[in-house]
C-alpha cells in the first residue's frame, strides 16, 4: 500500500436530505487535513457529498452507502475522487446521535 487514509468526520443534518461536514484526515508521511464539506441523500442510505480539504490544499468528490445495523449504528462505503491525489475507496462505522423531539 503506497498511501494509507484515516479520518474523523461529524455531519450536521440542516434538512432531511443535506448535511454540513467538518473533520480530520491523517495520511501516511504525516500529512494532516482538516476537510470541509457536505453531503446530499437523494433516498435514504445513499449520498453524494463534496469536501475540501485544507492542508492537502485538494478538493474531493464521491459517493457512498450506509447501513444501518443498530439503533444508532450504521456501517458506511464510499469513493472519493481527489483532483490532486488520486481515487479513494473507504468503509467505516457511524454513530448517529439522535435529538429528542
Amino acid at each position: 500500500m503506497k498511501k494509507v487514509q484515516m479520518g474523523v468526520e461529524g455531519n450536521y443534518f440542516l434538512t432531511r436530505n443535506f448535511t454540513a461536514s467538518a473533520g480530520v484526515d491523517f495520511w501516511t508521511g504525516d500529512h494532516i487535513s482538516l476537510v470541509l464539506g457536505g453531503r446530499w441523500y437523494p433516498v435514504e442510505n445513499v449520498f453524494i457529498r463534496a469536501r475540501g480539504l485544507i492542508g492537502e490544499n485538494d478538493f474531493s468528490v464521491g459517493g457512498g452507502w450506509s447501513k444501518p445495523f443498530g439503533e444508532h449504528w450504521k456501517f458506511e462505503a464510499m469513493g472519493d475522487f481527489y483532483f490532486k491525489i488520486d481515487f479513494a475507496i473507504r468503509v467505516g462505522a457511524v454513530y448517529v446521535i439522535r435529538m429528542k423531539q
